[in-house]
């Protein structure tokens, strides 16, 4: 159990100095679109800090209890965005749990490398807007930027070619996948793999020797390992704060035990620790991915097929959680079944909403710049935490 009180709020004494009330967000840029901070200032110095949610509020759970469990993957991607195949994994994971449906070693297979794609692709678009959020002082945010969404286009075209979209997919189904591999597809995601790889170095090269992103990231934000556990964060934040802890590993799921990967852990705690943990799940992605395209069984990637309509998928009555390691952390589903075509009710555990509780416990003492790298840091995206 969480040993952190359920605060939004923590504030360091007065010092008797001025305070400032002010509004950071929705409207500001490197707020993320659709976050509010409410800062509480000394000087440049935050002394408290507010967290306010709920602008992108989209009733997700609620629809998901509408539609069959066929037609849910297309929407459940809507609510990550950046990672749309984490939720799609997630749910269609806890309708096979409650069915005891059987995903075939092919479709599993294609499952992981939609995942870890996905995890690159995620961690690029994190790369780049974060250093683009702490802006010119890096002396190429802008730069590292531009070259991120470069990378990240190579991967999109990998989906649009498996799916024919790029951006909200439905790839995952119960009982496997939709699409199996088209002609070519391996040998072009091998070249594009192999392509990221190289950039990754340069990336590095980029930031680490740039003295301003040293100063900017190192010492700021530190979540102790203890402060990580207590308030429940998952995903490269726990792993930034030495808790060696990666679903992929502790609770193997869709064959991820056949992969050799390296689950990165540092133990600084601050804004540089995550950005390292980031970058070596990089390259542990993309070797996941080279082996899983050198192993990918032969058979059918899907344990039902034949089906005409989407409501001939029924799931008996019950209920289970099924949780997946995403690029932000723990995203769980929760669902219950009544027997019929559609859930009778789901809830979402989205890893930003959960790691958005960190955030009053690290910025006070830190100066409003810092703000931006430590929220870029966590890397949220409010469609999972507002849902």
């Amino acid at each position: 159990m969480s040993t952190i009180a359920p605060s939004t709020r923590v504030e360091l004494d007065y010092t008797g100095s001025e305070r400032l009330t002010m509004n950071m967000g929705p409207q500001h840029p490197s707020a993320h679109g659709v976050f509010r901070a409410i800062l509480t200032l000394e000087g440049e110095q935050v002394v408290g800090i507010d967290a306010v949610i709920g602008y992108l509020h989209r009733c997700h759970e609620k629809l998901a209890e509408t539609l069959t469990y066929a037609q849910y993957p297309s929407i459940a991607s809507k609510t990550d965005y950046v990672a749309a195949m984490t939720s799609e994994f997630a749910y269609v994971r806890a309708a096979a749990m409650i069915g005891k449906i059987e995903v075939p070693k092919r479709a599993q297979y294609l499952r992981v490398i939609a995942a870890e794609l996905q995890r690159v692709a995620s961690h690029l678009l994190w790369l780049g807007t974060w250093c683009l959020d702490m802006g010119g002082a890096l002396g190429g945010g802008a730069t590292v930027f531009l070259y991120c969404i470069r990378e990240r286009e190579f991967i999109l075209d990998l989906f649009e070619s498996l799916v024919g979209a790029r951006l909200l997919y439905g790839f995952y189904q119960v009982g496997g996948v939709r699409y199996d591999l088209p002609p070519g597809w391996a040998e072009q995601c091998r070249e594009t793999v192999d392509f990221i790889d190289r950039r990754i170095g340069e990336y590095e090269r980029m930031l680490e020797d740039n003295p301003f992103f040293l100063v900017r990231t190192q010492g700021v934000g530190v979540i102790s390992r203890e402060l990580a556990q207590g308030v429940g964060i998952s995903g490269p934040l726990v792993r930034g704060s030495g808790v060696n802890y990666d679903i992929r590993r502790t609770e193997p799921y869709s064959s991820y035990e056949d992969f050799d990967f390296r689950v990165p852990v540092e133990t600084g705690g601050d804004c540089y620790a995550r950005y390292r943990v980031r970058m070596v799940e990089f390259r542990e992605s993309l070797k996941i991915v080279r082996q899983a395209l050198d192993r990918l069984p032969e058979g059918p990637i899907s344990s039902r097929p034949g089906l005409k309509s989407v409501a001939q998928i029924r799931i008996p009555k019950g209920e289970a959680y099924a949780r997946v390691e995403g690029a932000r952390g723990e995203v769980g589903c929760y669902l219950i079944a009544d027997g019929s075509a559609k859930p009778y009710r789901m809830k979402w555990r989205g890893a930003s909403f959960s790691n958005l509780a960190i955030l009053p416990h690290i910025i006070p003492g830190h100066k409003v710049a810092d703000v931006v790298a430590i929220m870029g840091s966590v890397d949220p995206v409010f469609g999972e935490v507002d849902r």
